[in-house]
């Protein structure tokens, strides 16, 4: 067992983990594709305990309370779709919805008020051509998530693959609260430090308050660098229809 400590840095919601980067952090060393559950709100800046159990991890917090857990993928990866152009994907992006609402303004992954090196500025908007909910945006790492080797460490690329599925389904629904329940992902060849990538995020199925999606991370030539399968869960009242866009919006 070991003691590790979520920092403030690394938030969701104000005053809990981020769930992507918590689901990496729980997949780190276990081999290839992982699922991670979150069973709990992941305390900020207090010791948390790491144990390795029956071939996967277990986190949990003061008094033994179970906050999340992972190991074998329990569900098939989605297929990804074809990449996208940088270009098509940047243009995405400048659509994010944060731009001109606040959303989730300090997240770890999304969060616009943060600032290169200290969020992840993930901005994934709607595709233009793709079908409703499928976002994108370009994501470029910096150099303080980076390893020894240059290339970014395994939980900070959970984390990038996180919010995009959040606003897949945000941009399909309409503007609604939901939290990460589950992430079964892998990462198949880590970006390095200063890379443009390119992320896709697409809703996949509902079924009462469950919205799965799928996510995956691009390199800006195309390959595949990491996908996700995502289970949200919605909380307080459930989305109503998306806005109509405007006659000469349409």
């Amino acid at each position: 067992m070991s003691k590790i400590m979520i920092g403030r840095q690394f938030c969701g919601p104000p005053n809990s983990g981020n769930g992507g980067y918590v689901c990496g952090v729980l997949a780190e060393g276990l081999e290839g594709p992982v699922t991670a559950v979150l069973r709990a709100p992941i305390p900020l800046d207090v010791d948390l305990d790491l144990e390795r159990q029956d071939g996967g991890t277990v986190l949990t917090g003061e008094g033994g309370g179970l906050i999340g857990q992972a190991g074998a993928a329990r569900t098939e990866l989605p297929e990804p779709p074809p990449a996208p152009s940088l270009e098509a994907a940047r243009a995405a992006g400048a659509r994010h919805m944060g731009h001109a609402e606040r959303v989730h303004p300090i997240c770890f992954t999304c969060g616009t008020a943060r600032e290169e090196g200290d969020g992840l500025r993930v901005f994934a908007g709607p595709l233009e051509g793709a079908a409703p909910g499928v976002v994108a945006c370009t994501w470029r790492a910096h150099e303080r998530f980076a390893r020894p080797d240059g290339t970014i460490a395994q939980e900070v690329v959970w984390a990038a693959l996180d919010c995009p599925g959040y606003f897949a389904w945000v941009e399909k629904e309409g503007r609604h609260g939901a939290l990460l329940g589950t992430m079964t992902g892998e990462v198949l060849k880590a970006p390095r430090a200063g890379e443009e990538c390119i992320l896709v995020a697409w809703p996949i199925a509902k079924e009462g308050r469950k919205e799965t999606a799928g996510v995956a991370l691009y390199s800006s030539d195309g390959e595949l660098l990491g996908r996700a399968h995502q289970v949200w869960i919605v909380i307080g009242p459930a989305p109503g229809p998306a806005p109509m866009k405007a006659a000469a919006e349409a």
